[in-house]
């Protein structure tokens, strides 16, 4: 089933169809896509907003409380989703999704059909926490279409491993490499000042028989010019600045140039607060 397809049904399982653009930061113009749901899949517009305005301030004080700032892991397992509870209420307790790991050829699919499996069984809220390598940069754009598509909030953040009386701890996380694409679906981007946002150049690897190398090698393929004007399109479509991705392909594919709270604003890539 293509991801349209699951676009389409969640849809009609929410029950969501109505014309949201003027609720919306950004507007969509990517490959012809629909109108985007509400950002809280309840019931009230109105208190979906401000329903959202509190929980986020609630998120970012949560994680203002931690102290360090994460790493980049050496070896970043696929991503997996899970739902997070804001409280110590059982089901009554705001929830939302945790996305952490490495975003795959899967990831887009995998995001879609777990959200439809959460609609109805749980108070889920339109926010997803974002803490991810990098990965697949096609991947990472679908994801972030599929984020869009479904009017959801991004916050560079992951869950702690302790709870508190209010819940899960939050702390600080981080958005390297290609997740930086996945992150520009956000119909409203957060960046605590603890979380961190890099990028560098993308490339892929092929591999091919060499004789004169004695064998099969493995080489690291730089993009023609092709790639980056689809992400150019995309990243304006989402209502960032394209110089964050002329910024990105200027950036060695061997480094990470890490993003300024004056970049994120310049660039029109998140506020550090709703």
């Amino acid at each position: 089933m293509s991801n349209k397809t699951q676009v389409m049904k969640l849809f009609v399982t929410l029950g969501r169809l109505a014309q949201l653009a003027e609720h919306l930061v950004y507007t969509e113009r990517v490959g012809g896509s629909i109108p985007s749901p509400p950002t809280i899949l309840r019931r009230s517009r109105q208190r979906e907003i401000c329903g959202m305005n509190r929980l986020v301030t609630l998120l970012l004080s949560a994680i203002s409380a931690a102290f360090f700032i994460a790493l980049p892991c050496a070896n970043a397992e696929e991503m997996s989703f899970r739902v997070v509870s804001l409280g110590n209420c059982a089901a009554s307790c705001p929830q939302i999704i945790a996305a952490q790991g490495e975003i795959g050829d899967t990831t887009p699919e995998a995001f879609l059909s777990f959200v439809q499996e959460q609609v109805g069984q749980n108070n889920l809220h339109g926010i997803v926490l974002l803490d991810s390598p990098g990965g697949k940069v096609v991947a990472s754009m679908e994801f972030g279409r599929a984020i869009r598509r479904l009017g959801m909030a991004v916050i560079i953040a992951r869950p702690g491993a302790t709870t508190t009386a209010r819940g899960v701890s939050m702390i600080s996380g981080r958005c390297y490499s290609a997740c930086v694409y996945a992150l520009m679906g956000g119909s409203r981007r957060v960046i605590p000042p603890e979380s961190r946002v890099g990028v560098h150049r993308m490339f892929n690897y092929s591999t091919n028989f060499d004789f004169s190398e004695g064998g099969i090698v493995q080489e690291r393929n730089l993009d023609d010019g092709g790639m980056r004007l689809t992400l150019s399109n995309y990243a304006r479509a989402m209502g960032v600045s394209v110089d964050l991705v002329n910024l990105a392909e200027r950036t060695s594919p061997d480094q990470l140039y890490m993003l300024s709270g004056n970049d994120i604003a310049r660039w029109r890539l998140a506020s550090r607060k709703l």
